[in-house]
């Protein structure tokens, strides 16, 4: 574990590094050194302050949360294909934002407060339908889609009718950082640490929750408390998440099924690595979404999309047979 934890967070101070130093800006390593030491130029220190390190906390803190928010989703629905994504959380936080763009517009606290009533309704809809109804794993997935599909709709119609609500309706849609504001990284970011901190207390309680249900009340636990928070907390990180950067899917899925296969311990190792190793992923494909195509950038979600695909069939086809037979 904490060969894993070291690994990991030096993966993750490359990647900041990198991040910072590295972009299609007209500014070199040296200058952004003296940005850093306040010695730049009004130039420089917009592109190092206002730019390049607000979208290096916003991609590193959104890395964790949706990942994070997966790990908790795996955990509490007892499926390995449970993520914030496939499940419709993004897209319905996404469609609150939207829908406080249209009513409140310029309000980043109204936003990322509508992001999370958005992003806690569908997890509360998936939710019942997996704790409530009894339907087998694959079904609830299908729900999911099926809840996403109808806040994509919506959403499409919100943004034909009313293009003004965001700046670019490709990059909303895939998700990315390109048009990250400060006000809403400082309205966001304490949100995700609170929702981060709360996962780590009450993770112990995950682990005696996954011996089921009987057994955890056997042993004094609260279980509808606590499947509860862990429910606000994951619809928590998922709603912050979407308030900045817009509909990005895949790091929810692909990061938990990682660690996964890199550790077996308990639920806060495990969350501990899901954080760093979110933040580090994220990070290293939002270089890449600025570097790949330079002197253009393309829509981080557009480099998680094309690996978040094949991930995805190769998860399905390695556990079909199980699958299966749950069903």
């Amino acid at each position: 574990m904490k060969k894993t934890v070291l690994i990991l967070s030096i993966i993750l101070i490359a990647a900041l590094v990198l991040a910072l130093f590295l972009g299609n800006d007209a500014i070199g390593t040296g200058r952004i050194l003296e940005a850093l030491l306040g010695r730049g130029s009004v130039s420089e220190n917009i592109i190092v302050f206002k730019v390049r390190i607000p979208r290096i906390v916003a991609a590193s803190f959104c890395g964790a949360a949706l990942s994070v928010s997966g790990y908790i989703l795996q955990k509490d629905l007892n499926n390995r294909i449970a993520s914030p994504g496939l499940l419709g959380i993004n897209n319905g936080a996404g469609l609150f934002v939207l829908i406080s763009a249209v009513i409140f517009p310029y309000q980043s606290g109204v936003k990322c407060l509508m992001a999370f009533i958005g992003a806690l309704l569908v997890t509360f809809i998936v939710s019942l339908l997996s704790k409530g109804t009894g339907m087998s794993k694959t079904s609830v997935i299908l729900s999911g889609v099926a809840i996403s599909a109808v806040c994509v709709s919506v959403i499409d119609l919100i943004i034909s009718l009313k293009p003004e609500t965001v700046a670019d309706k490709v990059a909303f849609q895939l998700g990315g950082f390109a048009n990250v504001q400060i006000n809403a990284v400082k309205f966001a970011v304490p949100v995700i640490i609170i929702s981060l901190l709360i996962s780590l207390v009450t993770a112990s309680a995950m682990d005696i929750m996954a011996l089921g249900d009987e057994a955890a009340i056997g042993l004094g636990l609260n279980v509808r408390l606590y499947r509860t928070v862990h429910i606000l907390c994951a619809a928590l990180l998922a709603g912050a998440a979407v308030s900045l950067c817009g509909l990005l899917g895949f790091v929810g899925l692909m990061v938990p099924n990682f660690i996964r296969l890199i550790y077996r311990g308990n639920s806060l190792g495990g969350l501990v690595l899901n954080m760093l190793a979110g933040a580090a992923f994220l990070l290293v494909c939002d270089t890449l979404a600025r570097l790949v195509a330079f002197p253009y950038e393309i829509p981080c979600g557009l480099i998680l999309s094309i690996l978040g695909g094949p991930f995805l069939i190769g998860i399905l086809i390695r556990k079909r047979k199980r699958l299966g037979l749950d069903d």
